[in-house]
């Protein structure tokens, strides 16, 4: 799928920090590649192939366990919102941990306009290189 925004590709060269280990730099790469093949391309079946059998526990009430889980939640979301995505603005890795600053919008037009949309913290937790649990505070 293409990106439905023109929020430019998330890389990990534009959030990578000198004093980060190799481990925690594979980390956030990780996670910001999750980023932006599920909320930003909506690509669900690449998101399933690349991470469908991680022991992903969500800590979002509103959000089934499971990436599967995650991709139903989101899928629907972007069926109401086809603009749906985020902008990451920062990123912190620590050991296994991967924290998202990030700003997300539901329409196109709204990108970059800090008054629009919500400024979401996600925080990931990687056992093995694979997406182990999260928590987010919007």
């Amino acid at each position: 799928m293409s990106n439905p925004t023109s929020i430019p590709p998330l890389r990990i060269e534009d959030h990578v920090q000198a004093h980060w280990t190799e481990q925690e730099r594979e980390n956030a790469a990780l996670i910001l590649d999750f980023f932006q093949t599920l909320m930003n391309e909506h690509d669900f079946d690449a998101t399933l192939a690349r991470h469908g059998d991680s022991p992903y526990v969500q800590h979002n009430r509103a959000i089934p366990d499971g990436v599967h889980g995650l991709v139903g939640y989101v899928k629907n979301l972007a069926k109401r919102f086809p603009d749906y995505a985020f902008d990451v603005k920062r990123v912190i890795a620590s050991g296994d941990h991967v924290v998202l600053h990030s700003h997300a919008t539901f329409k196109a037009a709204h990108r970059g306009d800090e008054r629009k949309g919500f400024i979401i913290t996600d925080t990931f937790r990687l056992e093995g290189g694979r997406l182990a649990e999260h928590w987010d505070a919007i």
